[in-house]
């Protein structure tokens, strides 16, 4: 069974990795505006390091993203906001039926193939993020 954190920081990493190409900076490059080393950056991109909140601030101001993004690509923000992620229920307790279920969302990325599997893995950690914890790992399967 995959270690939900794993998950995480290949998720995250996938995202970052994202964001420099959207940015059109090499590893390199992103290693000079943030003062981090190439190699460390390049691990960080693979999954291997977990970033810390001061990397994740550096890599934000040299990505031009919300430092709160990659925090909550990284899985700090739930734990730091103690967010329970519970679905918000209508005012008289009923659930919205006609909302779609998490599942149908996720199965919609991972069939979308103007996407590649990083970039799903990355959109699926953002939408899961958003859920709250509790969502499960990132699992993109081959259609």
């Amino acid at each position: 069974m995959t270690d939900p954190w794993e998950a995480q920081r290949e998720a995250l990493g996938a995202f970052i990795r994202e964001q420099r190409k959207r940015a059109n900076l090499s590893l390199r490059q992103l290693a000079e505006l943030t003062s981090l080393s190439n190699p460390y950056l390049s691990q960080v991109e693979r999954g291997l390091h977990q970033p810390s909140v001061r990397v994740l601030k550096a890599i934000s101001g040299a990505l031009n993203v919300s430092a709160e993004t990659l925090m909550a690509q990284a899985g700090l923000i739930d734990a730091m906001t103690g967010t329970d992620g519970s679905a918000d229920a209508k005012a008289d307790g009923a659930a919205d039926v006609s909302a779609p279920s998490m599942a149908d969302t996720e199965d919609a990325i991972r069939a979308d193939q103007r996407l590649s599997e990083e970039q799903k893995a990355a959109l699926i950690a953002v939408y899961r993020s958003m859920l709250g914890p509790g969502s499960g790992p990132v699992a993109v399967k081959e259609n």
